[in-house]
């Protein structure tokens, strides 16, 4: 990752959102000593897009000069490396539209324009017309859908593109007002994000490089996506952990433990009130002190009384203190 990268990235004009996410995480990718080669499934997943649509987007950042795409193979197999994606600012730069394709000469010379070449690799504009030279497959001219005859057989169905403008459409999963309801959701406002900031004492005038642009607002709605907590909830952790640092955090990605800790306990307090209350012990037993009277009461009582459970001495104890009666003894079979 190279800050010097991002930075440059974030202050590029005139792009598409998506397209402007696409350069963030690539120039996000870039090492300065070994270049910038992620996978296409990286980047997409990433990006959180299809890999048909982040290859639109490689297009379009390609066509206006902001990076080149060079393809690799492995000298052994001959199988298909990442690609080597060659950022506007590195040094020697030189933008697609005046690089000839190294396998079969073409470039600006031949009246390729950059418009032409916005949808794919710099050798797109002319692979309609001539085969691929290392595997000797293509589109042939006959060919109708956008779709080569046969995948490359190096590649498999690497090649082969789900395009994003297939007119067979999946139904929606949830209705179109719900979907536009959540995106609306989803947008952190400018009155939040600068309360987050006032909150940490940082100058919207002078913010440091990883809180400018959008990826810092990204950050907090996964704050609030991920971990369940409120904008409310986010600025007061923000708040409690300035109070705690000397100097405000240099980049959004400081605060992730703060922000952790404020939504486990927030669970820990909502676990705390869905627990029922304990009920109160049961009051312990008094013990008998009285054991004539105790076993009195249940001769004179209908309850169950074994005849072995009073002995001659506890029977004349009872008969002496007037507790019970001979006859009611017999009654209970007592001898």
């Amino acid at each position: 990752m190279s800050h010097e990268a991002t930075n440059w990235a974030i202050k590029q004009r005139g792009l598409k959102p998506t397209t402007k996410i696409v350069l963030w995480h690539l120039c996000d990718r870039f090492n300065p000593d070994y270049g910038c080669f992620p996978s296409q499934g990286r980047l997409a997943h990433d990006c959180e897009i299809s890999r048909s649509t982040l290859n639109d987007h490689l297009g379009q950042l390609e066509a206006v000069g902001l990076l080149r795409r060079v393809p690799r193979l492995d000298p052994v197999t001959k199988r298909q490396l990442p690609t080597r994606y060659i950022l506007g600012f590195e040094p020697g730069f030189i933008p697609v539209a005046v690089v000839p394709c190294p396998e079969i000469g073409h470039g600006d010379g031949d009246g390729v324009e950059i418009a032409d070449m916005a949808e794919g690799s710099p050798c797109d504009a002319i692979a309609d017309a001539l085969p691929c030279p290392d595997f000797g497959h293509g589109i042939d001219a006959g060919a109708v859908s956008e779709y080569p005859a046969e995948p490359c057989p190096e590649n498999a169905e690497s090649r082969v593109r789900n395009s994003d403008t297939n007119p067979v459409r999946e139904p929606l999963s949830k209705p179109v007002k719900e979907e536009e309801g959540a995106q609306a959701r989803e947008t952190i406002s400018d009155q939040v994000f600068g309360d987050l900031l006032a909150a940490l004492g940082l100058d919207p005038a002078t913010l440091p490089g990883w809180w400018q642009g959008w990826p810092p607002r990204l950050h907090v709605q996964r704050w609030r996506d991920e971990l369940g907590l409120t904008e409310a909830e986010i600025i007061a952790a923000a708040a409690a952990s300035r109070q705690e640092h000397p100097e405000p955090p240099d980049g959004p990605m400081a605060l992730d433990r703060a922000m952790q800790r404020a939504a486990g306990r927030k669970v820990e307090d909502a676990g705390r009130k869905r627990r029922k209350p304990k009920a109160p012990p049961a009051p312990a037993a008094k013990p008998i002190t009285d054991l004539p009277a105790f076993y009195a009461d249940l001769v004179n009582s209908g309850r169950y009384l074994p005849v072995s459970a009073i002995s001659n001495t506890m029977r004349d104890a009872m008969l002496a203190r007037g507790l019970v009666t001979p006859e009611r003894l017999r009654e209970r079979g007592v001898r």
